[in-house]
């Protein structure tokens, strides 16, 4: 039976060029913790198997881009590259993750949607606090603004849209869900989310090393330091 290419698209690995210097590569479409993993195995595997000519690559959720120079390296040997690191590791090869506890300050002016994610779901604002703190998150990737990092792990029964206008101005260290995923802003930014709390800790100082609290595959357990208002 013949593939058509509809098939084919449907098909993971993908590798998609992405310009003259750039491969997508599409572990899956699947946001989960497991394809997660393997994208950051391969980021090790790439790490530890440097190929002349890669500039640099950038991890996502669950795809890879490699950037690379067309004048040292061509697509197909990146590919053959990639290929070859994506089917010799495995998660167990993936950086020792560690784990941070984030104490929040949920309701309130520190989370101001917390209101509105309870009513939309049909819970008590501590019901929601209790299920936000119960789940322990995991930092898919980063990006947005620099420490921002994309929790996965949410309760389900939380996964709350994105405000129809974004705020102009969301408070650093704040709290928010959005869609099926929930995050922390480091610094002061416009943004979308549903805010329910905030944090005191700085997650982003670029005066000091490691310069970010929270790293891809780090574990994160939020913390309620005011769970007897609810």
């Amino acid at each position: 039976m013949k593939r058509t290419i509809t098939d084919e698209l449907k098909m993971f690995p993908r590798f998609n060029p992405v310009g003259e210097s750039a491969i997508l590569l599409e572990i899956d479409e699947e946001l989960s913790l497991e394809i997660n993993r393997r994208v950051y195995a391969l980021d090790t595997c790439i790490q530890a198997n440097p190929l002349r000519g890669v500039r640099e690559w950038v991890p996502a959720y669950s795809s890879m881009l490699v950037i690379f120079d067309p004048l040292l390296v061509g697509i197909s040997e990146v590919k053959s590259w990639l290929k070859n690191c994506l089917e010799n590791v495995s998660d167990n090869e993936v950086q020792k993750a560690k784990k941070v506890v984030i104490p929040v300050h949920y309701g309130g002016e520190n989370g101001p949607d917390l209101n509105h994610v309870a009513s939309y779901h049909h819970l008590s604002p501590g019901e929601v606090v209790r299920r936000h703190t119960a789940q322990t998150y995991h930092v898919g990737m980063m990006g947005f603004t620099p420490g921002f990092a994309y929790l996965l792990g949410l309760d389900l029964s939380l996964a709350t849209p994105r405000l129809k206008s974004p705020r102009t101005n969301v408070p650093a260290g704040s709290v928010g869900i959005a869609g099926g995923q929930t995050g922390i802003y480091p610094l002061e930014s416009p943004g979308g989310w549903q805010l329910i709390g905030r944090t005191d800790l700085a997650l982003f100082n670029p005066d000091q090393p490691p310069y970010f609290l929270l790293a891809p595959g780090d574990e994160v357990q939020f913390k309620a330091i005011n769970m007897g208002a609810f």
